[in-house]
């Protein structure tokens, strides 16, 4: 689909979820924004993907992350912020993703594993999570079984990237500030093709 018109028409037909790839067709933050309110208000879970790059501030030429993941991220109220849980092993990416998200005013608490996310949901009752794609842990019980038990699913977007392209030995440039993260063209491997897949069925099932 191409338009909200169109995703208003499909979603009276009660799909099992949005999915949404904000980079073979450019996105706004308005237009996310909108197709999320229209996914929550129907009870539909969303699922955005992307893939993570680095560079320096000057040569950066994707979209910063943090501006649609703020899109994405529902408040509870004009008086609190949205509540990020982000799950990531690497400290160097997650202080990258961190500091882009709380400049722009939200509240991330990080997990190093979907294992660990449960118990960290739990206390902080997320209202987006933004987690590396390597981190679904298939056919395993893990936070996207959690959101649906504690009947968040359907109003909690779930946000998947890949750092595929990241070369390790330059993560510390991130941690530093040498470098800063941008949206990239996704790693299409067969691996992460079939963890969207995975990913899509457990959100999907009832």
């Amino acid at each position: 689909m191409h338009s909200r018109e169109e995703v208003d028409a499909q979603i009276a037909a009660f799909p099992a979820a949005l999915f949404v790839d904000p980079l073979t067709g450019p996105i706004t933050r308005t237009a996310l924004q909108s197709l999320r309110q229209a996914a929550v208000a129907a009870e539909v879970p969303v699922l955005v993907t992307a893939g993570l790059g680095h560079a320096t501030r000057e040569a950066a030429y994707g979209a910063d992350p943090a501006v649609l993941l703020k899109a994405l991220a529902p408040r509870d109220s004009e008086q609190h912020p949205s509540r990020v849980l982000l799950i990531e092993e690497h400290d160097e990416i997650a202080t990258a993703l961190t500091a882009a998200l709380e400049r722009r005013g939200m509240q991330v608490a990080r997990a190093g594993a979907d294992t660990d996310a449960v118990e960290l949901a739990t206390r902080m009752r997320p209202n987006l999570v933004v987690m590396d794609l390597m981190q679904v842990r298939r056919r395993r019980a893990g936070i996207v079984d959690w959101l649906r038990a504690n009947g968040q699913l359907n109003r909690t977007p779930l946000v998947v990237y890949t750092a595929t392209g990241i070369d390790p030995a330059e993560l510390p440039r991130l941690a530093s500030g040498e470098s800063v993260l941008f949206l990239a063209e996704r790693a299409t491997t067969t691996d992460v093709q079939g963890r969207i897949v995975d990913l899509l069925a457990k959100i999907g099932t009832n």
